[in-house]
């Protein structure tokens, strides 16, 4: 599979305590990241793909690893699909 990256022209991020603020520059739309989908945004780093980041994220949690896997997934499609993610 081919890296997931981010589309760092799409978008302006800032912090604020433990949330990720995304500003959809081309759309207008604010993303507000927080727990789990954070920790999905900060594992897209452009050298892995959608299986190593499903893998690394559901790694790190205890319940049912195909609920969880289905969810990173679900996530990351729609990240591809507001274009914050290619």
């Amino acid at each position: 599979m081919t890296a997931l990256k981010k589309r760092d022209d799409r978008y302006i991020a800032t912090e604020v305590d433990d949330e990720l603020i995304l500003l959809d520059m081309e759309g207008g739309e604010l993303f507000s990241l927080t727990g789990t989908g954070r920790e999905i945004w900060v594992a897209i780093d452009g050298t892995r793909d959608a299986d190593a980041i499903t893998a690394e994220v559901a790694g790190g949690y205890n319940g049912d690893k195909d609920a969880i896997e289905s969810d990173v997934r679900t996530f990351l499609k729609e990240l591809g699909a507001v274009g914050l993610v290619e």
